[in-house]
């Protein structure tokens, strides 16, 4: 299943280049690679600037560049305060489907309207938008059509971002420090294989979803927090069944515990399962929320070495407590 994405665009400059080159670019930090990572060819995105939606593309291709501080169109920027420089070596080229602009207000955008809102602003690269919104810009606006984009000859080196757990690899933009957003990406792909989706169907005893009507989408915003993972019915009929799932690098405390509660006591009865995914578990939190919150266990290389995305999704399974 094809995914869909607003991407946050800083400023109104940036955004004019965006559309002008049919390009999207992300810093080199862990923000910038964690959305490259989450976004694949094939995928759709728009972009987000001053509360309005711009247009739907089509990943064509993504390229991680060498030397991005000298390429076009995006000049580095310097933050203030930090004195840091950041520039765009993540790069997605795009194939333009349907122009429009339209107020995030509108009711079609309600899945990240309410995101936005109860975050309190942007404060993140990308949002991951659901089936049913992406069906909804699909027929916004008109076609693309007989519209030329202007395209950048881009003849740097290319690499392949790599992750690792040993501080002494890390060499930004070439290998980024393991962290928790990565791995809740990788999860998050794994889970979007139907293979692999009916097997963690089966291991937290959901047998009522059938994996091909569902979506796997990323971080969803609650009054109390957020959710890392949300598996939900992509075409819902009367009610809107769903999974949620917080993921922990380390081992996963009572109080994960606790905060997942409250997360699945808001879900209400619509949430037919509470997953906690960790390395390892507190065997007093496990016995106090038996029947309530479901462990999972995360298995994977440690990326002592760097390794790429999918060589690290390559290994990545998960089992029964």
């Amino acid at each position: 299943m094809v995914n869909y994405f607003l991407i946050s665009v800083s400023n109104k400059q940036n955004l004019l280049l965006c559309k002008k080159y049919a390009l999207a670019g992300f810093t080199n930090s862990l923000n910038g690679v964690w959305t490259f990572c989450e976004i694949n060819e094939g995928d759709f995105i728009s972009f987000l600037y001053a509360a309005k939606v711009h247009n739907l593309y089509r990943v064509e291709k993504k390229v991680a560049f060498e030397n991005a501080h000298k390429l076009e169109p995006w000049e580095p920027i310097t933050f203030t305060i930090s004195r840091k420089t950041y520039y765009f070596p993540f790069r997605l080229f795009l194939k333009p489907m349907r122009k429009f602009e339209e107020s995030l207000v509108r009711p079609e955008f309600s899945y990240i309207a309410e995101n936005l809102l109860i975050r309190g602003g942007y404060r993140k690269t990308h949002f991951q938008a659901d089936q049913t919104t992406l069906q909804s810009v699909s027929q916004m606006g008109k076609l693309f059509s007989g519209v030329n984009v202007e395209k950048l000859e881009i003849k740097e080196k290319t690499f392949i971002p790599k992750f690792t757990v040993d501080k002494e690899k890390i060499n930004i933009p070439y290998t980024f420090p393991f962290r928790e957003v990565i791995l809740q990406s990788l999860i998050r792909h794994y889970l979007s294989n139907l293979r692999n989706l009916k097997k963690f169907l089966n291991d937290v005893n959901v047998d009522e979803l059938k994996p091909s009507k569902l979506e796997v989408l990323s971080e969803k915003a609650l009054p109390e927090g957020h959710i890392d993972l949300l598996i939900k019915e992509a075409i819902p009929l009367g009610e809107s069944k769903s999974i949620i799932i917080e993921v922990k690098t380390g081992k996963v405390r009572r109080k994960d515990f606790q905060q997942l509660y409250k997360y699945k006591q808001e879900f209400g009865l619509e949430c037919l399962k509470a997953v906690l995914i960790g390395k390892d578990f507190s065997k007093k939190a496990i016995k106090e929320f038996e029947g309530i919150i479901t462990p999972i266990v995360y298995e994977i290389e440690t990326p002592k070495v760097p390794l790429t995305f999918s060589q690290l999704l390559e290994t990545l399974e998960l089992v029964k407590y």
